[in-house]
């Protein structure tokens, strides 16, 4: 595959706490890759190091050692807000990710300068919102409402790949099941690539391109949606997919 399909890249990510006194290694020498315009799923049980990819692939925090590069180019070290001009998060609790003070028009186009109003009117359409709940602030917003508000809010800055941490768990079945058709529709739209990070691997067998299995800090399997979870390599992914049957 060429580098120039490669938007984002990780490389033998290493990240370690200590915790009273003892060394805990939370990731163990992960790397990944995520093509243009693709959605990959990451999935684990709690505690597997998915989040803590996140935080280092957003530079909230540094890897002990390893390398991180967007479109070629590496960015390791750098600032949260250097990323944040290619990367954006979309948090599990959309509605505490906001300001309870803030319209969501300010809340929104504060984080994306520059947004203009024709700009934010053509997201808005896209993410299937009135342009009316830009007057409302969070509180009075549905959870559906405030996770699409996110979505947008994170399409406005003009980053090119959206970082989803467990971005539907918590939102009732029918809301989760319109933001995973929205974020498909984004993806063929406004040609965004995903990272998509669940616990939920029938939602990621529906959303996601590749997948991405994490046990304990490790990437155990790795490769297309289809053929990882139609013949499974790896213990723990079986074990998943047994748990998903019963």
């Amino acid at each position: 595959m060429p580098d120039s399909d490669i938007n984002l890249e990780g490389k033998n990510l290493n990240k370690s706490y200590v915790d009273k006194g003892k060394k805990l290694q939370v990731l163990k020498d992960v790397s990944f890759f995520l093509k243009n315009g693709e959605i990959l799923g990451i999935v684990g049980e709690s505690g597997s190091g998915k989040s803590t990819l996140l935080r280092l692939v957003t530079c909230l925090e540094k890897p002990d050692s390893g390398n991180l590069y967007y479109k070629g180019t590496e960015y390791t070290g750098k600032s949260p807000a250097f990323a944040g001009t290619f990367l954006q998060m979309i948090f599990q609790d959309a509605q505490m990710s906001f300001d309870p003070r803030m319209k969501m028009k300010k809340a929104v186009v504060e984080a994306a300068k520059g947004c203009g109003h024709e700009k934010l009117s053509r997201i808005l359409e896209a993410v299937g919102l009135d342009e009316s709940l830009l007057e409302k602030k969070a509180g009075s917003m549905s959870g559906g409402q405030c996770q699409r508000m996110s979505i947008a809010r994170a399409l406005c800055s003009d980053a090119g790949i959206l970082l989803c941490d467990e971005a539907t768990s918590a939102l009732d079945v029918t809301t989760q099941a319109q933001v995973v058709a929205l974020l498909q529709q984004l993806r063929k739209k406004e040609g965004v690539s995903i990272i998509f990070v669940s616990h939920d691997i029938a939602l990621v067998s529906m959303l996601c391109d590749r997948i991405m299995v994490m046990k304990n800090g490790e990437c155990v399997e790795e490769g297309e949606t289809g053929k990882v979870l139609g013949n499974p390599q790896h213990w723990y992914t079986r074990e998943l997919l047994d748990n998903l049957i019963e």
